[in-house]
Order: structure tokens, then C-alpha cells, then sequence
């Protein structure tokens, strides 16, 4: 039998029909990739026919149109990419100091009874101060450089990762750990093979919800005496009104969060391949 008969066959088995499954037709699920962005272009038609039709005054809510020509004229110079290259690198900087930590924290706090007892109160009393509140503070410390803006958003998202690490390693089923210790597994393996991928998918969830939330604190930290950045850029068009680079900006967040979002779900898929609820 030649090779290519042999993976002919083995495509064949894998079919959804030869397993007795319905095929899925290709219209339906480009339909399936396209129902989600059918509400935001509904919205932009309605925003389009609004301002053209003069209910919408170009000072206050520019039309979609003059938004895309400001944001082609921006990516045209090359400052819109400086802009989103700086707000990224702090984005995913200030995501790693504060999500690293909080997945620390979360996975020694959840495992350790002591270690709950010594640091978790202490914690929670913090979670409870606004991040915004600390600006005044932040400033004194830091001054007005990049440190004070990674310390602010990395404080916002470490709450997040570190709560649903907590919760996810405190939710393992007990029936499973003793199920694997009585097969003999103990110590690292134990926690390696059962409890951290019982407790993944509590602790994607927590890093997803820090993806989105970094880039709500990004914009508040970027008004902090920034030079760049998508929120400095932002900031200066108020200054001079410029509503329609106002909205490129808030545009901009919003697409780069979404972009996050799709990131954390492909890492959901990828590391939950086994988990009957990601497949």
C-alpha cells in the first residue's frame, strides 16, 4: 500500500462522517465566524447614516469615515505605530510583572495552609484600595517615568490571576487526589499531573480577564505625564479637539483588547484540549 493511499484512508476515518457525524457545510461556519462582529457593523452603519443625515454633529461624533481617513493618515507617518508599540511593550510588561505574581502568590497561598494564613488577609486588604487611588502615591515614589505607569497596571491585574489561581487550586476535586495517590502518586508528580490541570482552567479564566483589564488601566497610567502612547496620543487630540483622533484612540483600545481576548481564548483551547468543556 503507497503512502498516500495509507493518509487517504486515515483522512477518510477521521472524517466527521465516517465517524457519524454531520458535516458541517462551509457557509455555515464562515456564518459562525462572522455572527459575532455583526452587532459592531451594524452600530457603524447606524453611526454612518446618522452623521451624513446631520442628527449627529461632526464636533461632538465625527462620521466612521473621517475616523478611518485620521486613523490612515496617522498609520501613514508612522505615529500611530509608535503609539501602539509603546502602549503594547507596556501592556505586556505590566502583564507579566503583576500576572507572574499573582500566579505565585495564587498557586503558594492555595497549596499552603500557612502560607493562606500569613498573606491572604493581607491581600484582600489591598485588593480593596482602587488602583487609581494610588496615583498620588505611585508619583511620589516613582516620580513620572515608566515605572510609576508598569506599577499601577501591574497592581490591577495581579488581583485577577491571583484570585482565580487561589480559587482553582482550592476546587480540585478531593475525590481525584485520592484517587491518584491511591495509583501512588505523591509529592511533584501529585501536583504536576492532578492538581495544576485540575486548577488551569480557573486560572485561564483569571489571566483572560487580566488581558482585558490591562488595557482599561493602561489609559488612565498613560495620562500620567506620558511622551507616547496611545493614551498620550489620545489626551493631546482632547487638548486640541480633535474628536475624530480622540475616537481613533478609544478605537484602538478596543481592538487591541479584543485581539487579548482571542489570545487567552486560543490559550484556553490549547492548554484545555482534554477538558470536555474546550472541545
Amino acid at each position: 500500500m503507497s503512502a498516500t493511499t495509507a493518509q487517504a484512508q486515515v483522512a477518510a476515518r477521521a472524517s466527521p462522517a465516517s465517524r457519524g457525524l454531520p458535516a458541517i457545510p462551509w457557509n455555515r461556519q464562515a456564518l459562525a465566524r462572522l455572527a459575532p462582529w455583526a452587532v459592531p457593523a451594524t452600530l457603524m452603519i447606524i453611526w454612518q447614516i446618522a452623521a451624513q443625515a446631520g442628527w449627529l454633529s461632526s464636533r461632538i461624533l465625527p462620521e466612521p469615515l473621517a475616523v478611518l481617513r485620521s486613523a490612515w493618515s496617522l498609520a501613514a507617518s508612522g505615529e500611530l505605530w509608535e503609539h501602539v508599540r509603546v502602549s503594547a511593550w507596556r501592556a505586556t510588561s505590566a502583564f507579566a510583572v503583576g500576572g507572574g505574581l499573582g500566579l505565585l502568590l495564587g498557586l503558594l497561598t492555595g497549596t499552603f495552609r500557612q502560607a493562606e494564613t500569613l498573606l491572604d488577609t493581607t491581600i484582600q486588604m489591598v485588593r480593596n484600595i482602587p488602583a487609581l487611588a494610588l496615583i498620588p502615591l505611585v508619583i511620589l515614589w516613582f516620580g513620572i517615568d515608566e515605572a510609576a505607569k508598569l506599577f499601577l497596571v501591574s497592581v490591577g491585574v495581579f488581583f485577577p490571576v491571583y484570585l482565580n489561581t487561589f480559587h482553582g487550586i482550592r476546587s480540585v476535586d478531593k475525590g481525584l487526589v485520592e484517587m491518584a495517590k491511591s495509583y501512588g502518586l505523591s509529592g511533584w508528580a501529585l501536583y504536576r499531573d492532578v492538581i495544576l490541570p485540575g486548577a488551569l482552567p480557573s486560572i485561564l479564566v483569571g489571566v483572560r480577564f487580566s488581558l482585558g483589564l490591562v488595557w482599561v488601566l493602561l489609559i488612565v497610567s498613560e495620562t500620567i505625564s506620558a511622551q507616547s502612547g496611545i493614551g498620550y496620543m489620545t489626551m493631546n487630540a482632547r487638548e486640541f479637539l480633535q474628536t475624530d483622533v480622540v475616537l481613533v484612540g478609544i478605537l484602538l483600545y478596543a481592538l487591541l483588547g479584543k485581539l487579548a481576548d482571542v489570545l487567552a481564548r486560543t490559550l484556553e483551547r490549547t492548554a484545555l484540549r482534554w477538558h470536555p468543556g474546550y472541545q
